[in-house]
């Protein structure tokens, strides 16, 4: 039986924080939940924790003291944390560099003053992406490898990182565990945010971009957030062991050949064309897909063109819980929870309904003549 510790979670109203804050409540530890706009602590299948299985604390990762008064800030540091589990972080695309910066590196700042005040171990939540652009075998053990960072998310993940790393050869003890691109429920697929890879499959799907600038070998990596959540929580369970070391929470890696396979199989499903970089050209897509590909896609595409596999051997010798074995089996699942909740069009039920749509479709209305068209909140608001 793990021994009963007091600690603070931060970001958890997250949807990485939130399965974290559920699973360390369930072990019996007294969790504080350091929240900013949400009061409660919502799951990813949209059950919220009891009010009194979790202190939720409001606060903001951005100001000094974690945004808390002095007192209670000193009254966080006296009551004897045994843990900080960091999770709180800003992971949507295109964003002002200065969010990054106060939320992903500042916040992770004031969250190592905490630490080291307090002499509390701390569990830091990355990103396996601080590879940036790299190719090849990633390997755990790597930071700083003279890499080419792709957006101003990455570069703040790696600047955090790179705090923490400083702050350990200061005293402060710490480990890290970096989740690659998260995702729905391992079994169900279910997901509580659309956002990132699943605005690239609505685009994708619904033929509103159908051909983006990549490489069929290039690979992505899904990992569900279940799994995320549970090595989050083994390493911080097992700190003693995980101390010093940082962990890749990875899933089973699909190329882009597998995701256009798996995207075949539904009849309702455009799938776009992966064309090599040096050959793409933005400027030759007709009107409306520019503007998705120039307001949307532009945000997402270096991903389409990276070779790159993660080294997970430090998980493998602490975990108790592997990935999904087939990437391609849990893309199906994922897709089909989208299905089911409309994020995705729902399928035909048989040829009739398909021709049906087809001789029915209209063509999508192109941007407004003052140049305005779709946006990334636009399509990662619809269907939820």
């Amino acid at each position: 039986m793990t021994e009963r510790m007091r600690i603070l979670v931060t970001g958890a109203a997250g949807l990485v924080g939130a399965e974290v804050t559920a699973r360390l409540v369930a072990a019996g530890h007294q969790v504080t939940a350091l929240v900013h706009h949400q009061p409660v602590v919502i799951r990813n299948d949209g059950t919220p924790l009891e009010p009194d299985a979790v202190t939720c604390l409001p606060g903001d990762v951005t100001q000094p003291r974690l945004g808390l008064s002095e007192v209670a800030y000193q009254a966080l540091i006296a009551d004897g944390l045994d843990r900080i589990v960091h999770c709180a972080a800003i992971t949507d695309f295109g964003l002002p560099d200065e969010v990054y910066q106060a939320v992903n590196v500042d916040g992770t700042a004031h969250v190592l003053e905490l630490a080291r005040a307090g002499g509390v171990p701390l569990v830091h939540v990355g990103t396996a992406y601080v590879c940036g652009e790299r190719d090849g075998l990633i390997r755990e053990t790597e930071l700083d490898e003279g890499q080419r960072l792709a957006n101003a998310y990455e570069d703040s993940k790696f600047r955090a990182e790179a705090l923490v790393h400083k702050a350990q050869a200061d005293g402060v003890r710490a480990a890290i565990v970096r989740p690659s691109i998260v995702v729905g429920d391992e079994r169900t697929g279910v997901v509580r945010d659309y956002k990132n890879i699943y605005v690239v499959l609505k685009l994708a799907t619904e033929g509103k971009v159908r051909s983006i600038p990549g490489q069929y070998e290039a690979r992505l990596d899904l990992v569900p957030v279940d799994y995320v959540a549970d090595i989050i929580t083994e390493v911080t369970h097992r700190f003693e062991e995980a101390a010093g070391r940082t962990f890749h929470a990875v899933g089973a890696p699909l190329t882009l050949r597998d995701f256009s396979d798996v995207m075949a199989e539904y009849p309702p499903f455009h799938v776009p064309r992966f064309v090599p970089p040096t050959s793409f050209d933005a400027q030759r897509l007709p009107r409306r897909e520019r503007a998705y590909y120039e307001r949307v896609m532009t945000l997402y595409e270096s991903y389409f063109r990276r070779r790159t596999r993660f080294d997970d051997s430090h998980t493998a010798g602490l975990a108790t819980r592997r990935p999904p074995a087939d990437g391609q089996d849990f893309l199906r699942t994922l897709i089909d929870h989208c299905l089911e909740t409309g994020y995705l069009g729902a399928p035909p039920a048989d040829a009739t309904e398909v021709l049906a749509r087809l001789n029915m479709a209209a063509p999508d209305a192109a941007p407004t003549a003052n140049g305005t068209g779709p946006t990334a909140s636009d399509v990662n608001g619809a269907g939820r």
